[in-house]
């Protein structure tokens, strides 16, 4: 547990030789660190990798406010200064591919380049319409309402015990926490989950960033808001929503080709 000047005490894990290029690999919404497991062992032989556990989730501490993208990004910039990582590839998942965005936008110097694997932002349509009532509900219910959302992000082929470890470790984050930090992506003043505020921020990341969707639709959009050269978006079609655990050998693949490539 580290903790970082004026914010959250973060518990991490900080593997690899120190000498070498920085990895920072960031969870999603209601999940900690540990879903970066096989990919840290793997990429530990060449790369220091930085594995956090964001305020609110896993072993970090609980703050009963604030507990919003915005915030985790501020927490991570402190922490990488404490660690002197010097300049990171960020990879985040999900909410963490929001975190690692808003990390580089307003902390440049933190951030080498940015991997965002089905990222929490470009809501648009249908799915935007709904999230005031998906609110309502994870307000009103927490932890319960999004592990049932989440036991459906899963597609039948998913690798044993998956499903489940995500669903215990969503009903373990606190109920305020679920709420705020979905509230933090999508509603809230600052907060950029939603077409066309995902557009603004995006287009102000001054790195090179490689996001993966798993959406063909979100894919050829996201590819509209690149500025940076050598800044691409890849589809991966027929997988789930936690495609970097249901394929792990190929996000390692795709996590070394980048930083190697950058």
């Amino acid at each position: 547990m580290t903790a970082v000047r004026g914010r959250a005490r973060l518990f991490h894990t900080d593997l690899g030789p120190l000498h070498k290029p920085a990895l920072l690999l960031v969870h999603g919404w209601g999940g900690d660190g540990r879903e970066w497991s096989l990919h840290a062992e793997a990429l530990a032989d060449r790369y220091r990798v930085v594995v956090p556990d964001l305020r609110g989730h896993g072993r970090s501490e609980v703050s009963e406010k604030h507990n919003t993208p915005a915030e985790m990004a501020h927490d991570l910039a402190e922490l990488l200064d404490r660690l002197g990582t010097g300049p990171v590839v960020a990879v985040g998942h999900s909410m963490g591919g929001q975190v690692v965005n808003l990390l580089a936008v307003h902390h440049p110097r933190a951030v080498r380049s940015v991997v965002a694997l089905d990222p929490a932002h470009g809501a648009h349509g249908a799915e935007a319409a709904d999230i005031p009532r998906r609110l309502t509900t994870y307000q009103e219910e927490g932890s319960a309402a999004a592990a049932r959302f989440v036991a459906g992000a899963f597609p039948a082929d998913t690798p044993p015990g998956l499903r489940t470890a995500h669903i215990r470790t969503m009903l373990g984050t606190p109920d305020h926490v679920i709420a705020q930090a979905y509230a933090g992506m999508y509603t809230a003043p600052d907060a950029v989950g939603v077409r066309p505020h995902s557009e603004t921020y995006l287009r102000r990341r001054p790195c090179p960033a490689l996001t993966v969707w798993t959406s063909a639709e979100a894919a050829g959009w996201e590819r509209s808001t690149l500025r940076v050269p050598g800044s691409r978006v890849d589809h991966w079609p027929d997988t789930g929503h936690y495609l970097h655990e249901e394929h792990p050998d190929r996000a390692v693949g795709l996590i070394r080709d980048w930083v190697s490539a950058a």
